[in-house]
């Protein structure tokens, strides 16, 4: 195309007609609408993005179907999958009654493995808190009455972590030791320190009224008078409490 132009004094300038500039093409004159042509551009460049967009996400979205290459196998699978859903092969109620019975052969298998694990667990608890009682010094040289009383009243008090006896007080809170600021109580000083809170101590420690010193005239070694190893703890218990 080249632009129709005219000499005005000397001057060259495009020739117009109505506001366009007029341009020759193959031998024809024609009116360049430029706004019009620029409206035009903007719109097809505003298609081209969208048309590229619309393609991005296509490719996006047919990353999805890599490898597979046979896409009408692939619907007939489709297919295939629905009508055994349709047809309800396996029943939800059957389903429910293999899930019980797996969960039941389960239990049955490990039932005596964690029945075994339970025992080595009461067990340990046993010779571990149980034996600490039966060997406590603070017991034989404080207390007035049998080990196995303490136990009853304390013995919820312990629990064995990293297979050390470690003392709780009333609140739920691991009893620190008074020696060794930090760090969990022994059992000996746990014990003592559960003692020292007990609301009756005074009846159960030596030379407070239940046995030792302060036991009154004529009583026995237990400062009962009497002999009480048949009774029961929490009888035994009462007992050195109705002695006071």
């Amino acid at each position: 195309m080249k632009l129709k132009t005219i000499i005005i004094d000397g001057r060259t300038y495009a020739e117009v007609l109505d506001l366009k500039p007029i341009f020759i093409s193959e031998g024809k004159e024609i009116a360049f609408d430029v706004p019009a042509t620029v409206d035009r551009i903007t719109q097809l460049n505003g298609e081209a993005m969208g048309h590229r967009r619309r393609a991005d996400l296509a490719e996006e979205k047919l990353k999805t179907f890599e490898g597979l290459d046979d896409p009408a196998a692939a619907i007939q699978a489709l297919k295939t999958i629905k009508n055994f859903d349709d047809k309800k092969l396996v029943d939800a109620g059957e389903v429910e009654k293999v899930k019980m019975e797996a969960t039941k052969a389960l239990e049955d298998r490990y039932a005596p493995i964690v029945a075994e694990r339970d025992k080595l667990k009461n067990d340990l608890y046993s010779e571990k808190i149980g034996g600490s009682f039966a060997r406590s010094k603070f017991i034989a040289d404080k207390i007035a009455v049998p080990s196995d009383i303490i136990q009853s009243r304390f013995g919820n008090s312990f629990k064995i972590e990293d297979g050390k006896v470690i003392g709780y007080d009333p609140s739920g809170s691991k009893i620190y030791s008074r020696a060794k600021p930090g760090e969990p109580a022994e059992f000996e000083e746990a014990l003592e320190l559960l003692v020292d809170g007990y609301q009756h101590k005074n009846s159960i420690l030596k030379g407070s009224g239940g046995n030792g010193g302060g036991a009154k005239p004529g009583a026995g070694a237990n400062g009962l008078g009497r002999d009480i190893s048949h009774l029961s703890p929490v009888e035994r218990i009462n007992a050195a409490r109705a002695a006071r």
